[in-house]
């Protein structure tokens, strides 16, 4: 554990704040990153999925942790701005398996971690936050823990009872130790507004088409608001869309958008 990982975790628990948003746009690989980095971010986070992607697996607990830690220490070396790391479940069959992903995240410099509950059972999730929380303390590092809860993004349980079940679980997720709660597959302003006075703790919202501006989401309650793997997605369609024009009316005009060669190219060159 070092000096900036701990200054760069005090730092990311900061920029939670509704006044002014954490705005997340999701990198999956380096240059993606140093792209969003030079857009302006004040923080890194990763998408799970478009990690996975980039590195041939499908998202879904798939890749190994030995990836996914090597990709978060190359994101956090290129970059100067704090890192949060999308670790799915958290990359281990159980909560011990959690504890050593974790104290891998905190060796490779991010500040913050994302980890899911998925179709698991809330206390599988609350036993996984309980032992990421007690491997930070091993390490004497500083960790934001961000618990995701996908009732709404998965639509699990009934609907009328969905609400109820997400404040519950994040009551839960809270009280083993979470520092935020994110709940993706919201963008009603009912459903947010109730989350965000049902939760003690900063409420993180995936945003895509059709959400509520960054700002009207802070003044919502909302403290962080994050793309997912919307970006990457993007990035592939603009790839299928240029290899559609290539290989079907053989023109090139999808190409005419793209970021110029030296401006991408000096993101990468030398050493931070």
């Amino acid at each position: 554990m070092t000096n900036s990982q701990a200054e760069h975790a005090r730092l990311l628990r900061s920029l939670h704040d509704p006044a002014a948003p954490l705005a997340l746009a999701n990198a999956w690989d380096v240059a993606s990153a140093r792209v969003i980095e030079a857009a302006g971010a004040s923080a890194i986070a990763t998408t799970s999925a478009g990690v996975a992607w980039s590195l041939g697996a499908p998202d879904g607990d798939v890749l190994s942790r030995e990836r996914a830690l090597d990709l978060v220490g190359r994101i956090v070396a290129a970059v100067g701005v704090p890192v949060t790391a999308d670790i799915e479940g958290g990359y281990g069959q159980d909560a011990d398996g959690v504890a050593e992903t974790i104290a891998g995240v905190i060796a490779a410099g991010a500040a913050g971690v994302n980890i899911e509950d998925g179709a698991r059972p809330p206390g599988e999730l609350v036993a996984r936050i309980g032992a990421a929380r007690a491997a930070v303390e091993r390490t004497e590092g500083e960790l934001f823990v961000n618990a995701r809860i996908d009732t709404y993004l998965f639509g699990l349980g009934e609907e009328s009872t969905r609400l109820k079940d997400t404040l519950d679980r994040a009551q839960q997720y809270v009280d083993a130790g979470a520092d935020g709660i994110f709940v993706p597959g919201v963008a009603d302003i009912a459903t947010i507004t109730a989350l965000v006075e049902g939760i003690s703790v900063p409420l993180n919202i995936m945003a895509g088409p059709g959400s509520p501006s960054v700002a009207e989401l802070g003044t919502l309650g909302v403290a962080r608001v994050s793309l997912g793997s919307g970006v990457a997605q993007a990035a592939y369609a603009a790839a299928q869309r240029a290899a559609r024009d290539l290989f079907g009316d053989g023109t090139y005009d999808s190409l005419a958008d793209a970021i110029a060669f030296p401006e991408i190219n000096s993101l990468l060159a030398g050493p931070r």
